[in-house]
């Protein structure tokens, strides 16, 4: 039974045990009782996007994906190929495609373009607005819109602990795998991945890691590098063998609210191959 009194100026409650009424709480109690529907939280003294990403660089990505019309891919990606080459071309464009590639399981008929902007988002802000006043680039975007389905881009930051990535040699393919986080949690997946990346790194697989600035929030993509599809269930069974992989597998897990992974070709015209 419970009922509740007021006694001495207080409010409480109490529970009768049989014939006895015991107390267990009042608007004044601050003991065990209060404490077990308290959780505190120490204040984070900086932004995750300071506390995680490079310090000695001022790098911004932005990644890009395009739903294009199957029967135009191939005249997609020659169009897109011309355009980067006169961009890398022009040292007055401070913007450099990463990497290229079309998506063979996933999303079909997707292209994935990762572009780095050396110097953040100043760099950025000069690129768009030299881009605007560019007649040709004006009629490549409008000669590209005829050939898409639709689109959305991200802007990134890289991961302190992750390579940076640079061009390679192939034939690789690439896999990119895209966490969705639970809000608030992006500090300790940082601080699990960066013990954890150590552990998959032995054989030139780990290529880049990045999180989100703008476009949706608290999501990661790691981006990886495979000679072959063998290759790359070998590399990660491999993982499990080594001591520690399952303990950031097993705390990092419950941070997501879902996952997905792309395998994906490097067009002819990536830096990464």
């Amino acid at each position: 039974m419970l009922c509740s009194s007021t006694q001495s100026g207080s409010t409480g409650y109490h529970i009768f045990l049989g014939l006895h009424p015991v107390r267990i709480c009042s608007s004044s109690d601050k003991g065990w009782f209060r404490s077990l529907f308290v959780h505190k939280v120490d204040a984070r003294k900086d932004a995750h996007s300071n506390l995680l990403s490079k310090k000695e660089t001022s790098n911004l990505y932005k990644i890009q994906f395009h739903d294009v019309k199957p029967e135009c891919l191939e005249a997609y990606n020659s169009l897109e190929a011309e355009v980067q080459k006169r961009l890398h071309e022009d040292q007055d464009y401070p913007c450099e495609v990463v990497g290229s590639w079309n998506t063979w399981y996933g999303e079909q008929d997707q292209a994935v373009h990762l572009w780095r902007y050396r110097g953040g988002y100043p760099a950025l802000t000069d690129c768009l607005q030299k881009l605007r006043a560019n007649k040709e680039y004006l009629e490549f975007r409008k000669e590209r819109a005829k050939m898409l389905l639709s689109r959305r881009n991200e802007l990134l930051l890289e991961f302190s602990f992750w390579n940076e990535p640079l061009p390679r040699q192939g034939p690789n393919l690439y896999e990119m795998r895209t966490y969705y986080l639970k809000p608030g949690t992006m500090i300790e997946w940082g601080n699990r991945w960066a013990r954890a990346i150590k552990h998959r790194q032995e054989n030139n697989e780990a290529v880049g890691g990045f999180f989100t600035q703008i476009g949706q929030l608290y999501v990661v993509h790691h981006l990886w590098a495979y000679e072959s599809l063998q290759a790359r269930e070998e590399t990660r069974n491999s993982a499990w063998r080594k001591e520690g992989w399952d303990v950031n597998v097993y705390y990092t897990v419950p941070l997501l609210q879902s996952m997905e992974s792309r395998i994906m070709i490097p067009t002819k015209s990536s830096p990464l191959q």
